[in-house]
């Protein structure tokens, strides 16, 4: 019988929708949102670039954690408010501008509420866009991510073996 249980617990836990707590990112905004300007990453870290994604939202609305973490960050920068949260393994993700409700310290789950959307973001054309980003490593060698390339509705696209050469460094046949 406990076999069958476990069997069954297996079955449940791979039909089951991705979540964050598979190593991927939930959506920030409920429903899923538009993204109004896309990750531009800076090379190197210190140029000039966009360093996240912008959603596009409504002032006051709900912000939800993407992924389990800590709370490493509640409060303003540089005149706008902004949560970070710290991820086993050393995976940051940033939301501004928000109006947090979480605290340094808190441990908090996939889907907890972060705050509220404030308006203002600027380059955002809209009334309110929610700044959404991520990185590796601490932030003084941050090597910055497109959050969305770690959302679960991003499908994961692997290169074919016999890809055509591309390179000296390509993978597959020669």
């Amino acid at each position: 019988m406990k076999f069958v249980a476990a069997v069954l617990a297996v079955g449940i836990a791979l039909a089951a929708p991705a979540s964050a707590d598979n190593g991927r990112l939930d959506w920030p905004l409920r429903p899923r949102p538009d993204v109004l300007r896309t990750f531009d990453a800076p090379s190197p870290n210190w140029n000039r670039g966009h360093r996240g994604v912008d959603l596009l939202g409504s002032p006051g609305q709900t912000v939800y954690v993407a992924a389990p973490g800590t709370v490493v960050f509640a409060g303003e920068l540089a005149g706008r408010p902004l949560v970070s949260i710290a991820r086993p393994g050393g995976l940051r993700t940033s939301y501004e501008p928000v109006r947090a409700v979480v605290r340094v310290g808190q441990l908090v789950d996939s889907g907890d509420v972060v705050g509220t959307l404030v308006a203002g973001h600027s380059g955002c054309g809209a009334p309110a866009c929610l700044h959404w980003g991520a990185m590796w490593g601490p932030s003084s060698r941050a090597d910055y991510v497109d959050p969305i390339g770690l959302a679960v509705t991003t499908p994961i696209r692997l290169k074919p073996v016999d890809a055509p050469d591309r390179g000296p460094h390509a993978v597959g046949r020669r």
